[in-house]
């Protein structure tokens, strides 16, 4: 659904071929007559304003030059309602007020700090929906990993609307949310769809609503290209790694494609040493593969099995829990800060190495989609784009130029 606002604050919104025009609304905090207040800034509008006066409390500020309301719990809900379908509502500008924003307003301390907590603190029907939510995640059996995403950003969905049930939220509170996300947040692309995913989950799977009663135009993915490592690159890696163990890591890692969670869920009876393959249970999509093991990996593995004894898991953090994902990321970062190495080197690069060398090595696509657990071959197929295969034998035309003529300028 594209959308355009002008500078007067009328937003169009475009069906194919018919525009429908809304004023915009913009709902901010305001302190006046020594009580807080919700400010409701538009142009003039003689419909827009038999509108607001249906609100029992609703006063026109010939100071602020604004109407205002009383500032209250589900306030932002009540406006929503009452404006759907005859303006758009912008309330971005209800976050991130500071205290510093309310002294100079004309607000005391005590109001700052009672609105601060008021938006901190969840209000018990979020906490109910929240709990909802993670029970459904529980049973429908998502990764630990999934369901820590979708509690965080749901949660930052709800404290969008404090005091509000999202039960009671519907396509225009969800649109400003996400607006709000893109706009004045400036997420990443990913975290708008791991927002919206966490937001459907609740309408869709807790409450058993039917799918797309609300409009969410998800963004479109960024198509960047898998960042690789030279071969002459990972090498010095494993060289600078600090010991044994965190050598045998990365190793493993680079050796069977893994991503970092796969490698850390790893248990002592998932690598067979006399077959050469590495067991992945659960991988994405709760799916279990095989990968293959590095005959050259062996011995390292052999000796640090042998001086770590793990009990349970293959790598074993403080009191034999599973080695974190932040000390897995640690030690890649320092070993490769001690191979001088200048890339963002980040932990899915050797997977994306492991793919690209293979690609380069002449392996068949269809092994490494096995291989890497990809559901799809397009998937795969973005790493011919990194490869070198090939590239070798193609000069570039700069070379072809220098080495028929010189360069003005050369002795």
């Amino acid at each position: 659904m594209p959308t355009s606002t002008t500078p007067g604050g009328i937003l169009f919104i475009i069906f194919a071929d018919l525009i429908l025009i809304m004023i915009t609304i913009k709902v901010e905090k305001l302190f006046h007559r020594n009580e807080p207040r919700l400010a409701l800034r538009f142009p003039k509008d003689a419909a827009l304003q038999q509108v607001v006066r249906t609100l029992p409390d609703a006063r026109f500020s010939a100071t602020h030059r604004c109407w205002y309301i009383n500032d209250r719990l589900n306030r932002v809900t009540e406006l929503f309602k009452l404006f759907k379908g005859k303006a758009y509502l912008d309330v971005t500008a209800l976050r991130g007020n500071t205290e510093a924003d309310l002294k100079a307003e004309g607000g005391s301390q005590a109001v700052a700090r009672v609105t601060r907590v008021r938006e901190a603190t969840p209000h018990p029907d979020q906490r109910q929906a929240l709990q909802l939510v993670e029970q459904k995640l529980k049973l429908k059996g998502y990764s630990a990993s999934t369901q820590k995403t979708y509690l965080e950003q749901f949660s930052l969905f709800m404290r969008f609307f404090p005091g509000s049930h999202p039960a009671d939220l519907g396509e225009e509170e969800i649109e400003a949310y996400l607006l709000y996300l893109v706009d004045k947040k400036k997420v990443a692309k990913n975290t708008q769809n791991q927002a919206i995913n966490a937001i459907k989950f609740f309408y869709e799977k807790v409450l058993k609503q039917e799918k797309k009663v609300y409009y969410l135009e998800r963004p479109m993915k960024e198509k960047k290209l898998p960042e690789v490592l030279s071969q002459q690159e990972v090498l010095a890696l494993f060289e600078a790694a600090g010991n044994l163990k965190h050598r045998v890591m990365l190793m493993l890692i680079y050796s069977a494609g893994l991503r970092r969670s796969e490698l850390l869920a790893l248990r002592t009876g998932d690598v067979d040493m006399d077959r050469k393959l590495v067991l992945i249970r659960g991988g994405k999509g709760r799916k279990d593969r095989q990968s293959v093991l590095a005959a050259s990996l062996v011995p390292f593995l052999v000796e640090y099995l042998a001086k770590a004894e793990p009990a349970f898991w293959l790598f074993e953090g403080q009191r034999s829990q599973r080695y974190s994902e932040t000390s897995l990321q640690a030690v890649l970062k320092q070993a490769a800060a001690r191979a001088g190495i200048r890339k963002n080197v980040h932990l899915h690069m050797l997977r994306h190495s492991f793919a690209t060398h293979l690609l380069e090595a002449g392996t068949s696509t269809r092994y490494i989609q096995v291989l890497l657990g990809h559901e799809s071959p397009k998937t795969t197929e973005i790493y011919a784009q990194v490869t070198r295969f090939g590239l070798d034998k193609v000069v570039s035309p700069l070379d072809q130029i220098v080495q028929s003529k010189k360069l003005r300028g050369d002795d």
